[in-house]
């Protein structure tokens, strides 16, 4: 394709395409990997989500994540709030002191991802459930 400038011929290349993300995954894994490492494990995911529909308590994070230890919640609120997806604020106005966690606007824009992988496990789940049976049956 070619355009003319003041009669000259100039080549007017067609616009770039962005790559997939699958193949820009491949190509930046070294940038992406600490990232993802850090945002992609399940406590995190689960956090974050309680998050996003309000400020939580500690206890209420941990009553609403069954399953989570005290200490897999505590080291995993330490690193969202190192992370700067959440935010950890003192409460002074109770007895005894209480803290309160708020997701950030960084952590905020994690919602739309987690929703989608949280439709996708909605919608694949059983899908997925059928699977590992069949693996399990045949290797057995």
């Amino acid at each position: 394709m070619s355009a003319m400038i003041e009669d000259m011929p100039v080549k007017v290349s067609p616009p770039r395409r962005p790559k997939p993300v699958s193949v820009e995954a491949l190509i930046d894994v070294q940038k992406a990997r600490p990232v993802l490492e850090q945002i992609a494990n399940k406590w995190s995911v689960l956090i974050l989500t309680v998050l996003c529909t309000r400020p939580s308590r500690f206890n209420e994070i941990m009553r609403r994540l069954d399953g989570i230890t005290h200490k897999a919640l505590a080291d995993a609120l330490k690193r969202l709030e190192r992370n700067g997806l959440i935010r950890r604020e003192v409460l002074t106005t109770t007895t005894p002191v209480g803290v309160e966690y708020t997701i950030t606007p960084l952590g905020h824009s994690l919602r739309q991802p987690f929703e989608a992988l949280y439709e996708w496990s909605m919608n694949y789940g059983p899908e997925l459930e059928r699977a590992q049976e069949e693996y399990d049956r045949v290797r057995d």
